[in-house]
């Protein structure tokens, strides 16, 4: 039986697309619990609550599924929200991280003014995978002076390593796959 207390029974929510993107790729869809209203709400529950108390002044969130759940868990938690984009999308002045993929490298930035020194950040996203994305997101964090609470995702791919990447950092999966 699925357990309401951690999260599993959501998995019937998440709908595997074997052969995306790529050939040989399995792709988790989270498009069925985004469209149910109860599941998206116990999602997001479960991606905040062990974070509750724990002084988050502020959520980051990586383009562009990290900004569905970063929104949602940040008014969860009554804070305000700062998202992480590819290069050229914000329109001021940022800060750049690049990071390594399979292939190649690729950028994220962040504008340079939106966190404080100190400020308490959780950053969120919906997978982490090789951990590539959220690595860059706690350099760009980290490299504005903020202090970092922990990283929370809904789906962890455990065979890919990507809490690896992440060091000592607090991460929080609901679902592990």
């Amino acid at each position: 039986m699925d357990s309401v207390v951690d999260g599993t029974m959501l998995r019937r929510f998440i709908r595997d697309v074997p052969d995306f993107p790529k050939p040989g790729v399995g792709f988790k869809d989270i498009t069925p619990l985004l469209a149910d209203p109860s599941a998206l709400a116990l999602a997001v529950e479960f991606l905040v609550q062990p974070f509750r108390g724990k002084g988050v002044e502020i959520v980051v969130g990586a383009e562009s599924r990290g900004f569905i759940f970063g929104t949602a868990a940040a008014k969860a938690l009554a804070v305000g929200f700062v998202p992480v984009r590819k290069p050229g999308k914000l329109p001021r002045a940022t800060r750049k991280e690049s990071y390594a993929l399979e292939y190649g490298t690729d950028s994220l930035e962040i504008h340079a003014d939106a966190l404080r020194p100190g400020q308490r950040v959780l950053v969120v996203d919906d997978v982490l995978a090789t951990g590539g994305t959220l690595e860059a997101c706690v350099q760009l964090v980290r490299g504005g002076g903020a202090a970092l609470v922990g990283v929370a995702v809904l789906i962890e791919l455990t065979g890919l390593s990507g809490r690896a990447r992440l060091g000592d950092m607090p991460v929080h999966s609901v679902l592990k796959y």
